[in-house]
């Protein structure tokens, strides 16, 4: 705990909204820089559906669910809260941090936010995409493309960027089927490059996916062709961040390719003061590496920022001379 706070009922250093990966790293340095912390956790992590996590030094092949259960013992031994709940409501708290409502009426009280809320994938309306979302249905080759290498992949072409996930993935696998499905067609330079990749084009919208035994076989068009497919990509048809209490408290957003984001300095600071975000509510790329360190930045400016606040504020007090 900051020596310079009175530890009183409900009032902390600061509260971290959200539980993942980034949330967690801000609590941890922020408990072991000595501020009282509490996380709020609504249990709602992005990479929930997939079985291992990879691509993270030391942890390659992690349960996200251990992951997370792994940090928050840690931050036990720091004397970080964490509590399971959602925000209702926040607020400036009369010039001196911030009042948090939760659902149950739970208040605390905040000197500094940290808000890691993570986004929500909304999924392409197709038969089985949700069902067999993190398993045989991916979106991330850098996540999931070393476990399902050489496999025949099938992609669903995002009708934004029709061509680019087919062409990612080809490094994986040299035989990649592109759908069309309601994209539409290609530009000749996305031709060319699909087809110096060796990737299939397929015409026609896609109906759903075929699964035998609980394992997916093939991608089912409307017309009624099934072409055999073992793994899917396919992309959200939209990102949508877990950002309402950054709105609700009138941060200032940006737009990106993905849609519009909380905008945030190098070390997560939005344009409210006393407000950091972290992990992929400030956008879509920060895998769990990516989240810790955004997460780490995030408490050390914190408690920095504190550090000398509450400095300023003793010396002020002290008699002139």
């Amino acid at each position: 705990m900051n020596a310079h706070t009175e530890n009183t009922p409900g009032r902390y250093d600061a509260m971290v909204i959200g539980g993942g990966a980034a949330g967690l790293s801000a609590a941890l340095i922020m408990g072991r820089s000595r501020l009282s912390t509490l996380v709020v956790d609504a249990g709602e992590p992005r990479n929930a559906p997939a079985v291992h996590m990879h691509g993270v030094l030391s942890r390659d092949g992690t349960s996200p669910a251990d992951y997370l259960a792994a940090g928050r013992r840690e931050l036990a031994s720091y004397g970080v809260d964490v509590r399971e709940g959602r925000v209702a409501r926040a607020a400036a708290d009369n010039g001196d941090g911030f009042l948090v409502v939760l659902a149950d009426g739970t208040r605390a009280r905040a000197r500094r936010l940290v808000v890691a809320t993570g986004l929500v994938d909304e999924l392409p309306e197709i038969d089985g995409v949700a069902e067999r979302w993190g398993r045989d249905v991916l979106h991330c080759p850098y996540c999931h493309g070393w476990e399902v290498r050489d496999l025949p992949f099938g992609v669903i072409a995002h009708p934004a960027m029709p061509a680019h996930q087919a062409l990612m993935v080809s490094r994986w696998s040299k035989d990649v089927t592109l759908f069309l499905h309601t994209a539409g067609g290609l530009s000749a330079p996305d031709a060319a490059l699909l087809d110096a990749a060796g990737v299939e084009v397929v015409t026609g919208e896609v109906a759903g996916l075929a699964v035998e035994d609980d394992r997916l076989t093939g991608v089912r068009l409307a017309d009624g062709r099934i072409v055999p497919r073992s793994v899917v990509f396919v992309g959200a048809r939209r990102l949508a961040a877990r950002d309402d209490v950054l709105r609700e408290l009138g941060a200032e957003l940006r737009e990106t390719p993905f849609g519009e984001f909380v905008a945030v300095d190098e070390t997560g600071r939005t344009s409210l003061p006393g407000v950091w975000a972290a992990g992929n509510v400030t956008g879509p790329q920060e895998q769990v590496v990516n989240a810790v360190s955004r997460g780490y930045r995030a408490g050390v400016a914190i408690s920095n920022e504190l550090l000398f606040a509450d400095l300023e504020a003793a010396a002020a007090r002290r008699p002139a001379g």
